[in-house]
């Protein structure tokens, strides 16, 4: 390192307490990246942060222009030096990146790598993402400075505090989440009854317009009117509960990263895991992702509050211009016959409500001590 010991120390610190200033996730993990080159005078910084399908979920750059980012096109897949990092979880420092055996190439665009030092961004015994510098800067006319051990370390330290950091953004986006869901199920009970308050004084007021129909004709007449102004506020105030409840992040994000992030929730919420795979799924009506979202919602919860289920498994897969949605749990499971029979259980009752609405089908198989899996299927647009 080019700093004395006190601005080196001085350094390390601006950059700790940088990347603990932070709660977005996307701002730490540019703040994560920004300080590793600077601490360490490297032409080019990066940080991925995996996801569960040999890609990655974000992934940061530092040292790259917008333009020159955007013309080395997608982003990377986990192979080479990369997947090494994250598999493996072990630094790697190498004179010539190039020269390495696991090295794959680089878009045309991407800029020349030569020396590379990465390591893996760890939270206990998860492999959370890979940080990794190139090019270090220096005075040597032919270049080939290379990272030090001291580097190494340094990068040690730092990548040990991103992972805090890293960990401690995802925990408060989750919280948030959750506090955003909370208020939405609040305002959904505070809808339920101010319609319910209007549809009562509807009833009311249609009842005594009946009874004055041969008596009093005209008061009849003025209490029909005031039937037609209550169902129309009624009906603004169900237009208005289907507004407010349709989940915000869907209309944002699209049906794939709106169901990936709420699993995410629950499987850290909750002891069974439960996991998602979403497979090239393009959008597809608003009605039918929202009827898809709440399908799965519902579906989820059933698993996760009534079967005792081990695992939950969400898959979404295309089929035609369509898309079809899969919830499999490990749980105690019922007979479908019975509930139907018995007239029970209104989530299955609900969800195939929504499904029909949306123009698609629900399909339910379970038996008891073999689990679950609900299926449900919609055309597309």
């Amino acid at each position: 390192m080019s700093h004395g010991p006190r601005s080196g120390l001085a350094a390390v610190s601006s950059a700790l307490l940088a990347m603990s200033r932070h709660l977005e996730v996307r701002d730490v993990l540019k703040t994560i990246v920004a300080s590793a080159r600077e601490l360490l005078d490297a032409q080019y910084a990066a940080l991925g942060v995996p996801d569960d399908h040999g890609g990655f979920a974000q992934f940061v750059v530092d040292g790259v222009s917008e333009e020159q980012w955007k013309a080395i096109g997608p982003l990377p897949r986990q192979h080479g030096i990369l997947a090494a990092m994250l598999h493996e979880a072990t630094p790697e420092r190498l004179a010539d990146v190039r020269k390495d055996p696991r090295f794959e190439g680089w878009p045309s665009a991407h800029p020349d790598l030569v020396d590379f030092l990465g390591l893996p961004i760890r939270d206990g015994d998860e492999v959370i993402g890979a940080l990794f510098l190139a090019n270090k800067n220096c005075d040597k006319p032919d270049g080939g400075c290379g990272f030090t051990q001291d580097d190494e370390e340094l990068l040690g330290i730092l990548a040990q505090h991103a992972a805090i950091a890293l960990t401690n953004a995802r925990l408060y986006e989750r919280s948030r989440e959750l506090t955003i869901a909370e208020e939405r199920s609040r305002l959904a009970h505070e809808l339920h009854d101010a319609v319910s308050q209007k549809l009562f004084s509807l009833r009311l007021t249609a009842q005594a317009a009946a009874t004055l129909v041969d008596r009093d004709p005209t008061r009849a007449k003025g209490e029909l009117q005031q039937v037609a102004t209550l169902a129309a506020e009624a009906a603004d105030e169900l237009r208005a509960a289907v507004v407010e409840l349709r989940p915000a992040a869907l209309d944002e994000d699209g049906l794939v990263a709106t169901l990936r992030t709420q699993i995410q929730v629950l499987d850290r919420a909750h002891a069974a895991r439960v996991t998602f795979a979403g497979h090239g799924v393009k959008a597809l009506p608003a009605a039918q992702e929202e009827a898809m979202l709440r399908v799965a919602q519902e579906a989820l919860h059933n698993a996760l509050r009534h079967s005792a289920a081990e695992h939950v498994d969400v898959t979404l897969h295309r089929r035609g211009t369509g898309a079809v949605l899969r919830v499999t749990d490990d749980g105690s499971g019922f007979d479908p016959h019975t509930v139907r029979r018995a007239g029970r259980h209104l989530g299955l009752v609900s969800m195939r409500d929504r499904a029909n609405g949306a123009g698609g089908t629900l399909t339910v198989e379970s038996a008891p001590g073999k689990g679950t899996t609900i299926e449900m299927e919609v055309p597309g647009g």
